[in-house]
């Protein structure tokens, strides 16, 4: 997480977020990921089903990359201040791609007296393709 923290006064609009750039994708990262959350769906780790199912490989599971979200806005800001996360998937995320994680200030608003900012946030592999697509509410002071 980032040590110094975000300043609700000093950010503006169209701000953007640290990026968060991951390696490339293994089937690794996979199989650890189906083991972890539970999600043992074998078009995540079974290249033979995910073939029968029309699709040259295996793909990501949509959650892991929601995770990835999640870790690109905890690393900005405490996980205690994550009021919102929302994700729409976008695209299948394949092996080998490498994903990049970012975030911009979209809004600046108070709720019940919580300053809170709104992040625009999204997956996109190396070619700028989105992933997903989706925003983070977070309190700052």
């Amino acid at each position: 997480m980032n040590s110094t923290l975000p300043s609700f006064d000093a950010l503006q609009v169209g701000d953007r977020i640290p990026d968060l750039a991951l390696p490339p994708l293994s089937r690794l990262n996979l199989a650890l990921y189906c083991g972890a959350s539970g999600d043992h769906n074998p078009i995540h780790v079974d290249i033979d089903f995910a073939r029968q199912a029309g699709m040259p490989d295996v793909i990501a599971h949509g959650m892991l990359s929601m995770a990835w979200l999640g870790r690109l806005v905890t690393h900005w800001v405490p996980q205690t201040a994550l009021r919102d996360l929302n994700v729409r998937f976008a695209a299948m995320t394949q092996v080998g791609e490498c994903i990049t994680c970012e975030g911009e200030v979209t809004d600046k608003f108070e709720v019940a007296g919580e300053r809170r900012v709104r992040l625009s946030i999204s997956t996109r592999n190396e070619q700028g393709q989105v992933k997903l697509a989706g925003e983070a509410v977070v309190a700052l002071s």
